[in-house]
């Protein structure tokens, strides 16, 4: 069985109190409790303070481009699907230059866990606002408020049946640690947002500010109930719920491929005779 110190890789360089370690730390256990081994798991991310936690994993990786990662995590699932395809992206890199990636990975419904470090600001590029900044919140480059509304990803993927819809705290790792177990096992495209304060660029959502105002969903909350999740969804402001929001068991991307059904692409069989004569062709 594995154990943290098997998924150790490099020294992480986040600002000292990040959420991001919480995330790091619950990842990691998640993956040891459910005795998957790091060979097994495929992290893949893009850019910013997020895209960071692969290096600090070891495992295989793939550090992509800028709201990109779900493409990457995607393509590396459909060609071996026997791996552990976790995407791990922040709010900006997500919800923003990938949010026409993260509306199709809903529709496609890939295997595939994503991570989403939502601290409702830009930490990387130093301050700006992100898709999931509140309305009116100043930063150095919205000195007069950021005038949009901000997005809700939870209403989003459940308006758009998302398989799994689950959010998490990062000041409550042993939660994180559990619904991420939730996640990776599931079967589909599971969508985990985890509430993730930055300690220098966003001083209004802090551990104080999420921890005045979170709770979890009830026991006997029906996550199957779909309209009911869209509802707890919207909730936000002075009670923020957290846990699974949403659950839809339907096919996955993999499965409507017969060609790799049973067997993944990277063990199958290659030949370029298969292929010679159409290459001839372009001679």
């Amino acid at each position: 069985m594995p154990t943290s110190e098997d998924y150790k890789g490099q020294v992480p360089a986040w600002c000292p109190g990040c959420g991001n370690f919480q995330i790091l730390s619950a990842v990691k256990q998640a993956l040891v409790e459910l005795d998957i081994e790091p060979w097994e798991v495929l992290m893949v991310s893009g850019i910013g303070q997020s895209g960071k936690l692969p290096h600090y994993m070891k495992c295989h990786t793939f550090n992509g481009l800028h709201g990109r990662t779900l493409p990457v995590a995607t393509a590396a699932k459909l060609a071996n699907h026997s791996l552990h395809v976790i995407a791990v992206a922040g709010d900006g890199d997500c919800y923003g230059e990938g949010g026409n990636h993260f509306l199709h990975a809903i529709r496609k419904n890939p295997n595939i866990t994503l991570l989403v470090h939502d601290n409702q600001i830009y930490g990387l590029t130093k301050g700006q606002a992100s898709p999931t900044t509140a309305k009116g919140t100043r930063t150095k480059v919205q000195p007069s408020g950021v005038p949009a509304e901000p997005l809700n990803p939870l209403a989003l993927a459940i308006s758009q049946d998302c398989s799994f819809v689950a959010r998490g705290f990062a000041g409550d790792p042993e939660h994180l640690k559990e619904l991420i177990k939730t996640a990776i096992t599931h079967r589909g495209f599971s969508l985990l947002d985890i509430l993730q304060p930055c300690v220098t660029f966003n001083k209004v959502n802090t551990f104080k500010w999420y921890r005045e105002r979170i709770y979890k969903l009830e026991a006997e909350y029906d996550p199957y109930d779909r309209m009911k999740a869209f509802e707890r969804a919207l909730e936000w402001g002075e009670k923020i719920p957290n846990g699974i929001f949403y659950k839809k068991d339907k096919d996955t991307l993999e499965e409507m491929f017969l060609t790799i059904r049973e067997e993944p692409l990277v063990r199958q069989k290659f030949s370029i005779e298969d292929v010679k004569s159409e290459i001839e062709k372009f001679y």
